[in-house]
């Protein structure tokens, strides 16, 4: 089938869900592509149409096992017409759960056809120097298999004259989904996340927010009903004045970092 442009859509406090939905694309190849980043509230504030003629990829990263719900929520208002979507992934080398097919279903849902998916991993967000989580990743090895993950892609597509001839791609996972509620994870941002005498209230950790809850007035100030545990403020404070506190998320991360390296995987 002839693609004339892909289209990249992704959810990446961390950067890491982009660089792995950026690869694939190039591995695809043969059309120019744009980029709809969604991970600021500001890049939610308006929908998109895409055609049977355009290639969808999709990347979202996974929380508590599923898609994070502010990205769920504006996937579900793309108005999609046949068109042929890749489904992304991107989980801290724990599993990934439910969040592939609850992907593939609310791209299904608005009118994509799914032709390939992806689980990849990149590291977690309570990754430290201290206690490394998939440090680095995605590294090296990960990018290769997602710039050959995208050629397959692209040779799949040339097997088709449309999208509506691909055939139904099981995934693991198990719905009905219902909208996750954060407090779920049984941690609040109260506990997860301190602010030391060094932060020099720059407001780089509210403009990095993807759910705007943290006051740029007020540093240390975390709605906590709304932080959803990404750590971007973390990662990206300039001075490191934010930090994830010691108890409970450092024996969580000690856990995770016992486990051992976990591959991508494809489904076509």
């Amino acid at each position: 089938m002839n693609i004339e442009s892909i289209r990249l859509v992704y959810f990446s406090p961390t950067g890491t869900t982009r660089k792995i939905v950026e690869t694939i694309a190039s591995g695809v190849g043969g059309a120019p592509f744009d980029r709809v980043d969604i991970t600021l509230q500001s890049g939610r504030r308006s929908s998109i149409q895409t055609s049977a003629v355009q290639l969808l990829i999709v990347g979202v990263p996974v929380y508590a096992g599923r898609v994070p719900s502010h990205a769920c929520q504006w996937l579900r208002t793309i108005q999609a017409h046949d068109t042929p979507a890749v489904c992304v992934v991107v989980y801290g080398n724990r599993e990934y759960d439910d969040a592939l097919l609850e992907l593939k279903e609310a791209m299904v849902g608005v009118g994509c056809i799914p032709v390939a998916l992806a689980a990849y991993v990149g590291e977690h967000s309570f990754s430290s120097a201290e206690i490394p989580i998939a440090s680095g990743r995605p590294d090296a090895g990960d990018l290769k298999h997602a710039e050959a993950f995208g050629k397959q892609i692209k040779d799949t597509l040339l097997l088709l004259d449309s999208a509506s001839q691909a055939h139904e791609i099981p995934v693991p996972g198990h719905g009905p989904f219902v909208e996750m509620d954060v407090a779920k994870v049984n941690l609040s941002p109260v506990e997860f996340i301190a602010v030391s005498d060094i932060c020099s209230h720059c407001g780089v950790c509210a403009q990095v927010c993807p759910v705007g809850a943290i006051d740029p007035e007020t540093s240390e100030s975390i709605a906590t009903k709304t932080c959803t545990y990404c750590s971007a403020c973390v990662k990206k404070c300039p001075v490191g004045a934010r930090i994830i506190k010691p108890e409970r998320v450092k024996n969580i991360a000690r856990r995770l970092s016992q486990l051992p390296r976990k591959q991508p995987v494809t489904f076509f």
